[in-house]
């Protein structure tokens, strides 16, 4: 395991969260990090050569440590060719609404996962995280040469201890409150429906099942919630949804705008977009087709990506993914640096008010 502790990595317990799709650009992650938080890129979706870009980016906007975020391979046969052409059959009207047509599914199911890691083994960035699944021990062994800290994505406390078994550094403990996608290691269409586990509740189950730095992430949004997952167990809370509005941010404009739209009341888990349960607000495209959509990724995010595409480029917020955690209403039009501060002033205050200085 890493010599390096959790909270040397950065001056504040606070982590951009990574966001695939262009959201956790390097613009944003160097300004989290000039301002004494740890960012995170976002591996996911992207081409060995373009992270390898990104991350030349981010070096020469920061010195500071920073981290990259792995989507593992799919674990297990690829999906059902005929539930995955249902839903291509179901989309048919929002392909000829958008006047584009559907993606094709027989994209590479790995999302060049062994490039990547190729990449970061050979030019080593300080931390790497990874989502959907733990590496095998010979994987963290190779970061740990590299002086590499690695954190891996957990759901469950038993996905904990996979995690401390094969040699991670850390865990990201992520709550069904959390934005975008589950990070869930077994995407099991039979625990469809199934409530998932409150933030406070998993960080207690995880610190009392491991012994690893446990970083809590999951509709995190005020300095006074980053207290209440520290005093939980955790080192430092991570946080997403709240890094969206931030103009450094990549994501669309009119994502940012749905954050605080009152026309969006509310979030749920959808496999719509993309095959797998990712939680963000409700809008048509959900409501119409979340619950016919297959347990079937990449294959499905694949489909679906054109239309989302051409719903952006259209001004139609009701056929993007607005991936949002449930604290969405919380979020703040702040720039990343001061963002920083104001989470920091505002975990300072909660940590010196009377029931924190109580408890110690």
């Amino acid at each position: 395991m890493s010599t390096t502790a959790l909270n040397d990595l950065s001056r504040f317990p606070i982590v951009q969260a990574p966001m695939a799709g262009g959201a956790s650009c390097p613009e944003l992650v160097g300004a989290v990090c000039e301002a004494g938080a740890l960012g995170f890129l976002a591996g996911g979706y992207k081409t060995a050569g373009g992270l390898y870009q990104e991350i030349k980016r981010v070096r020469g906007l920061t010195a500071r440590p920073f981290g990259v975020n792995l989507f593992l391979p799919p674990d297990g046969r690829p999906a059902d060719p005929a539930a995955v052409d249902v839903y291509r059959h179901q989309l048919a009207g929002e392909a000829t609404w958008y006047d584009t047509p559907l993606g094709e599914t027989d994209d590479s199911r790995d999302d060049a996962y062994d490039a990547k890691l190729a990449i970061l083994l050979e030019d080593p960035v300080p931390v790497v995280s990874f989502t959907f699944g733990c590496p095998a021990k010979e994987t963290f062994h190779a970061f740990d040469r590299a002086g590499t800290y690695t954190i891996v994505t957990v759901t469950s406390a038993e996905e904990a201890l996979v995690a401390q078994r094969a040699g991670a550094d850390a865990v990201c403990v992520q709550g069904v409150e959390a934005g975008g996608h589950q990070g869930t290691y077994r995407d099991d269409p039979a625990d469809e429906g199934a409530p998932g586990t409150g933030l406070l509740t998993l960080v207690t189950e995880v610190r009392e099942a491991v012994a690893l730095p446990i970083v809590a992430a999951g509709g995190i949004m005020r300095g006074a919630q980053i207290a209440a997952v520290l005093a939980a167990g955790a080192e430092a809370a991570q946080l997403g949804t709240a890094f969206l509005c931030c103009p450094e941010s990549g994501a669309h404009p009119l994502h940012k705008q749905a954050l605080t739209d009152p026309l969006f009341t509310r979030t749920a888990l959808t496999r719509a977009f993309s095959g797998r349960p990712a939680r963000g607000l409700v809008n048509r495209f959900m409501r119409e087709h979340g619950p016919y959509a297959p347990a079937a990724y990449p294959e499905i995010h694949h489909l679906t990506a054109p239309l989302r595409k051409a719903a952006a480029t259209a001004g139609d917020a009701q056929g993007m993914a607005l991936w949002a955690g449930q604290g969405h209403r919380l979020a703040r039009e702040l720039p990343a640096g001061q963002l920083v501060e104001v989470l920091a002033a505002e975990l300072d205050t909660a940590l010196s008010g009377p029931a924190f200085r109580s408890a110690s």
